[in-house]
């Protein structure tokens, strides 16, 4: 322990704590046989916005993937390198006309909402909005090296990229999800975000939208005449819970159906007991970290006083016993993270170099609701950081308040979880480099040798050599220790067992819900329900 103490010895740990509303009262109609049912999902967030360009939110994705549509989607493989193991959607099929131009022929009988067709000129007007600086889309970096989107007739769209690259289909058939240009071409782009139609959108996919009660309930339909084959399930329910443990009690109480991942081990010993529920165990998709913020409390423009020190983080890092902290919170259920990735990552290496528990070399250094795991971990971190003379403040917020906040630099350091992109081109750009300030990279950080071994991994040639590319750039990233990479969970979820077919895909949760059904003979009240 040093005998003096630096401006490290207070600073205010930033935990989302989400407070959202209660169910209504469902309304009894005829509703019966094969194309009947309602799931409700409870979740602890409300989405930011329905608009796919502008959406962050990992609920807001989940339910805008009910109602637009991608060009082609990800097998249950999960590969993101070439086009083998992609499955169509609004695309029908595709070819390549030569190493860097994509055709995509568009499915005749695919249409929007409101009836009119989608069209190839809905694609070039898509990728021109996710790319405009008017829309300011999270998106736009990793559609950088798509050059141009073009329609050669109504069904056929021509992407040219500017190089050539591994994942190069992956960014052109699942980075957007496809946007009417009829009902959106007239709005000034930079009003979009506070549109009405991201709060009441029009799509192209299985399920309508039909309503939003802020703060409660979001309520999507199925489209009967859906293209690819009418949704078994009739109607889609997210309903907001204030905490994990409330929305647990509310699956085992049979108030919901649907909850994609149970937490620690208590909670999925404490939903196996419950009889009407399956559990349906699926590879890890998100990471969890304590981040330093590296620029002044709410000016950017300045370092921040005890973070912009970089062997201030490093002993900060080095005095976490992630190990510890994994198995108080996780059990078993769980891993320690090499670093920005989630399990599913397949640049997942534990052979990656990491910072370690050394708090003897801390101290040397150290001269002159989010969910409950995160919450539990505030304290463990609390805990363990005071061993260093580290005081630690625990602020509480809501999850709107935590972005808000975040966005602006508003914060010392904050308990942070992601659910990225599969691509780590994508994913660690747009979170861990000058790529993501004013987005998801709320902790300002940049290191210009990071950033060039970050384009050499996204760019090197054969899954062997970028797997090596990308290790050494994590290394020199976990180096700087802007952040401490704490957990990225076993996944479990929970679904009522009256649904038959379930699949759960681990990078979208509900992606499958179109094909999941309930049986006739299996249906309760609630499928019955005409309304939320």
């Amino acid at each position: 322990m040093p005998t003096a103490v630096s401006p490290l010895r207070r600073f205010a740990l930033m935990v989302a704590l989400l407070v959202l509303g209660a169910p209504g009262c469902a309304r009894r109609s005829g509703c019966a046989g094969d194309y009947c049912g309602t799931l409700v999902f409870v979740t602890g967030s409300e989405p930011d916005i329905l608009l796919p360009p502008l959406t962050q939110s990992s609920v807001g994705r989940d339910i805008h993937d009910q109602i637009f549509l991608k060009l082609a989607d990800l097998g249950m493989s999960m590969n993101t390198v070439g086009d083998e193991d992609f499955e169509p959607l609004l695309a029908q099929r595709w070819e390549w006309n030569d190493p860097r131009t994509l055709v995509f022929h568009l499915d005749p009988r695919a249409h929007w909402q409101d009836g009119q067709a989608v069209t190839a000129g809905d694609v070039a007007f898509t990728f021109d909005a996710y790319t405009d600086p008017k829309v300011a889309s999270p998106s736009a970096q990793d559609l950088r090296w798509i050059g141009a989107v073009t329609a050669r007739d109504s069904l056929t769209a021509v992407f040219r990229f500017r190089r050539r690259y591994p994942e190069m289909f992956y960014d052109a058939a699942c980075r957007m999800r496809i946007l009417p240009a009829h009902l959106l071409r007239s709005l000034p782009r930079e009003g979009w975000r506070t549109a009405p139609f991201g709060r009441a959108p029009v799509g192209s996919g299985p399920y309508r939208f039909v309503a939003w009660k802020a703060g409660e309930t979001i309520e999507l339909a199925a489209d009967s005449t859906f293209f690819l084959g009418r949704p078994h399930i009739r109607r889609l329910i997210w309903r907001s819970a204030p905490d994990l443990q409330v929305a647990i009690s509310q699956l085992i109480a049979n108030q919901a159906d649907a909850l994609e991942f149970l937490g620690p081990p208590d909670n999925v010993r404490r939903v196996r007991a419950a009889p009407q529920l399956t559990l349906y165990p699926y590879k890890s998709s998100n990471y969890a970290y304590l981040g330093f913020n590296l620029v002044a409390n709410g000016d950017a423009a300045r370092p921040h006083p005890i973070f912009g020190d970089r062997d201030v983080r490093r002993a900060l890092a080095m005095s976490v016993d992630r190990a510890h902290l994994l198995q108080s919170v996780f059990g078993d259920l769980g891993k320690v993270p090499p670093g920005p990735m989630p399990q599913l990552s397949w640049i997942w290496d534990p052979e990656t170099h990491q910072l370690p528990y050394d708090t003897a070399q801390a101290a040397r250094l150290l001269v002159p609701t989010t969910s409950s795991a995160r919450r539990q971990y505030a304290r463990l971190l609390q805990e363990q950081l005071r061993a260093v003379g580290a005081e630690v403040e625990i602020d509480e917020v809501e999850n709107s308040v935590l972005i808000d906040r975040a966005r602006g630099a508003k914060f010392d350091a904050v308990l942070g979880a992601w659910n990225p992109d599969l691509s780590p081109a994508a994913s660690i750009a747009s979170t861990w480099t000058r790529a993501g300030f004013g987005g998801s990279n709320w902790l300002r950080y940049a290191n210009p040798e990071f950033e060039r071994q970050v384009e050499r991994a996204s760019t090197a040639g054969g899954r062997d050599a970028a797997r090596a590319a990308w290790r050494a750039a994590i290394e020199t990233l976990n180096a700087d220790a802007p952040a401490v990479f704490l957990y990225s969970p076993d996944n479990v979820a929970a679904v009522h067992s009256r649904v038959a077919d379930v699949r759960i895909r681990p990078d979208s949760w509900w992606a499958l819900v179109r094909t999941w059904r309930i049986p006739a003979d299996r249906l309760i009240d609630r499928d019955r329900a005409s309304g939320p």
